[in-house]
C-alpha cells in the first residue's frame, strides 16, 4: 500500500455532526473517509506531495502521479456535490479546474493541481468580480440533460419558506412570484450553472491565471451565479446607502463580464435570497437571514 496522508481528526469530528443531505451522514462518512483516501491512492498509483487541506464537505491532498503534480479530492456525497464530476467533465478545463479521473460513486476526484494558497481574495473586489464574471461567461454552456433542474428545486424551498412563520411573508411571496415569472422563460433551466462561484472558489492556475473549483451544478439560468459575489466579502459593501450602491455596482460589473442582462440578474438574485433565507432559518442563523433580506431590498426595484 502507498503512503497515505492523515486526515485531521478535528475536521473529521466537525464533519461528523452534519446530517445526511442526499448522501451519507457526516458521522458515517467520517468513518469511511480515511479508507476512501487510501483506496484512491492505490487506485491511481499516487504519492503524497504536501499538506492535506480540508473544506466544508471535502478533503484535498496534493499528490504526484508518475511525477505529475495533481490534487486528490475526497468528497462527502450530497445533492449539492454529486454533479461535480459531470460538470467538470463537461467543461473539460475551459474556465474550470481540469478533471483527470473520477470515481463518482465513492466521491473521488483526481484534479489538475492549482495554487490552493492564491484565490481571488488577493485582488481588490472590483477586479475579482470581473474575473468571476468572465469565468462565468465561459462556464455557462448548455447543461447536460442529467443535471437536476434549478427552478423546481428553488420552488420547493420557497414553498417551505411560506410555511414558516418566522420569515417575512412579503419577502418569500416576492421571491416565489418572481420565480414563477422567470420560470416561464423556456431557457430558464437550459444552462449549466456553477452554483457557488465566489472569490475563494477561484484559484490561480498554471495553464491559466484563474480557474473555478468546487461547483454545485444545476441546470438553470446564468444569473443564478451572481449571488455568490454579493454574499462574499460583504464587509466591503458598507452599510445603508453605501450598501445599496455597492451591491448594484458589483452586479453591474459581474453582468457586464458575464454577458447577463442586469435586470434579469437582479430578479434571479432576489429569488435566491429567499432560498438562502430558508436555509439560514434551518441553521438558526439570524444574521444570514437579515443579510438576505437587506440584499433583496437593495436589488429589488
Amino acid at each position: 500500500m502507498p503512503e497515505v496522508p492523515v486526515i485531521p481528526a478535528g475536521w473529521l469530528a466537525w464533519i461528523s455532526r452534519l446530517p445526511p443531505e442526499g448522501g451519507p451522514s457526516g458521522a458515517d462518512w467520517a468513518l469511511r473517509a480515511p479508507r476512501l483516501l487510501a483506496e484512491a491512492f492505490e487506485r491511481w498509483g499516487l504519492e503524497p506531495d504536501g499538506v492535506v487541506r480540508t473544506g466544508w464537505t471535502a478533503v484535498v491532498a496534493p499528490v504526484l502521479r508518475d511525477g505529475v503534480p495533481l490534487a486528490l479530492k475526497v468528497v462527502r456525497r450530497s445533492v449539492d456535490t454529486d454533479g461535480e464530476p459531470l460538470a467538470l467533465r463537461h467543461w473539460d478545463g475551459d474556465g474550470a479546474v481540469r478533471l483527470v479521473a473520477a470515481h463518482p460513486a465513492q466521491g473521488l476526484l483526481l484534479l489538475e493541481r492549482l495554487d490552493a494558497a492564491t484565490d481571488l481574495t488577493t485582488l481588490d473586489a472590483d477586479a475579482a468580480v470581473e474575473v468571476v464574471g468572465g469565468l462565468a461567461a465561459r462556464l455557462h454552456v448548455p447543461a447536460p440533460p442529467s443535471l437536476p433542474r434549478l427552478t423546481p428545486w428553488a420552488a420547493g424551498w420557497l414553498e417551505e419558506g411560506a410555511r414558516r412563520d418566522t420569515l417575512p411573508r412579503r419577502m418569500v411571496a416576492r421571491s416565489a412570484g418572481l420565480l414563477r415569472d422567470l420560470a416561464s422563460d423556456p431557457g430558464a433551466d437550459a444552462t449549466l450553472v456553477h452554483g457557488d462561484l465566489h472569490f475563494e472558489n477561484v484559484l490561480a492556475g498554471g495553464r491559466e491565471p484563474w480557474l473555478a473549483i468546487d461547483p454545485q451544478p444545476r441546470a438553470g439560468h446564468p444569473a443564478w451565479d451572481l449571488h455568490a459575489v454579493l454574499r462574499n466579502r460583504r464587509e466591503e459593501l458598507g452599510t445603508g446607502a453605501a450598501f445599496r450602491w455597492s451591491v448594484r455596482h458589483r452586479t453591474q460589473l459581474w453582468c457586464d463580464a458575464a454577458g447577463v442582462d442586469e435586470e434579469v440578474a437582479r430578479r434571479w438574485t432576489v429569488v435566491r435570497c429567499g432560498v438562502e433565507a430558508v436555509w439560514a432559518l434551518d441553521d438558526d442563523n439570524h444574521d444570514e437571514i437579515s443579510f438576505s433580506i437587506a440584499l433583496a431590498k437593495a436589488l429589488d426595484g
